[in-house]
């Protein structure tokens, strides 16, 4: 089945003739408008894009596919608006935990969106990690939660289920239930000035900023498949501290998208690490159907 965020991807680049223009639109990182598309076209098997230049062009399978996600993403939202009208959405609350570059960015877009169309439904949001993001889940104390992990086969187990391939469901465990945001890449992140390599083995020597215990893991696992165990001097959650200490000249670092999105320091440069990258999911917990203020804050996250 054809996802429905990856037609609204494919539309608003044929809505805004790039990769650029689709991701200001869409309020996502250039990598995860690309991402898209390439697992769109794995998911039909044709080829919708191609590069022109420094930019694309949609083929004529794109254009063809462009105008029918157009066509269905505009009877989807009709029927959400129909039911929505049905359901009410006039009152009430939802309580949403989040990690910190999630709160730094896509959360108040969601939340923007959600106050637009149900100005008396309550939002309330608390700064988590993932971790404990789930105990409060599961403990009754949010109603939802955006969390992240790294893919299966890239670093230690995390559990809460199989990873997803591509979109929508991302797997169980128990009443947990994942559903897949974005997948974002990582960035090897380094002092400006003298020109520096992007491959991690060719830091075997550096000094090594990590954050949270599954970052570190996650960072300690790719320095071991690059050949060395790293120094890690300093360890820190916050990414506004770790690009401080970068930018000192103390270390490098590893960031997903979402951090440097929400915040960049200067005096820091960037490298995208290929083939591995960081899920962000939404989490809820018990079984459907969810209250219909989830369901409309769900709806908001997903787009």
């Amino acid at each position: 089945m054809l996802s429905l965020t990856r037609l609204r991807v494919l539309a608003a680049v044929a809505e805004h003739g790039s990769v650029t223009g689709a991701a200001a639109a869409l309020h996502y990182a250039q990598p995860s408008v690309s991402h898209h598309l390439a697992r769109l076209e794995a998911e039909t098997g044709a080829v919708l894009v191609r590069r022109v230049g420094r930019g694309i062009r949609l083929t004529e399978a794109g254009r063809g596919l462009a105008a029918r996600a157009i066509e269905i993403l505009g009877r989807v939202d009709a029927a959400q608006a129909e039911l929505d009208e049905h359901t009410g959405l006039r009152a009430g609350r939802v309580r949403l935990a989040a990690f910190p570059s999630a709160l730094g960015t896509m959360v108040p877009v969601a939340a923007a969106r959600l106050r637009a169309r149900y100005p008396d439904l309550a939002l309330e949001l608390t700064e988590v990690e993932p971790p404990e993001a789930l105990e409060l889940l599961r403990a009754g104390e949010v109603d939802a939660a955006v969390v992240f992990r790294y893919r299966a086969g890239e670093g230690p187990s995390e559990g809460a289920g199989e990873s997803p391939e591509g979109g929508g469901k991302a797997g169980t465990e128990d009443d947990l239930r994942l559903d897949l945001l974005d997948e974002e890449a990582l960035h090897l992140v380094g002092p400006t000035g003298a020109e520096w390599p992007g491959e991690l083995a060719l830091h075997a020597d550096a000094d090594w900023i990590a954050g949270c215990e599954r970052c570190r893991n996650h960072l300690v696992w790719m320095c071991a498949r690059a050949g060395f165990t790293p120094r890690i001097r300093f360890t820190t959650d916050d990414y506004v501290a770790a690009q401080a200490l970068v930018g000192a000249g103390l270390g490098m670092t590893v960031l997903p998208d979402l951090a440097l999105r929400a915040y960049r320091r200067p005096g820091i440069r960037t490298r995208q690490l290929p083939g591995t990258t960081r899920q962000v999911l939404l989490a809820r917990y018990g079984r459907p159907p969810d209250p219909p203020g989830v369901v409309a804050l769900a709806g908001a996250l997903a787009r």
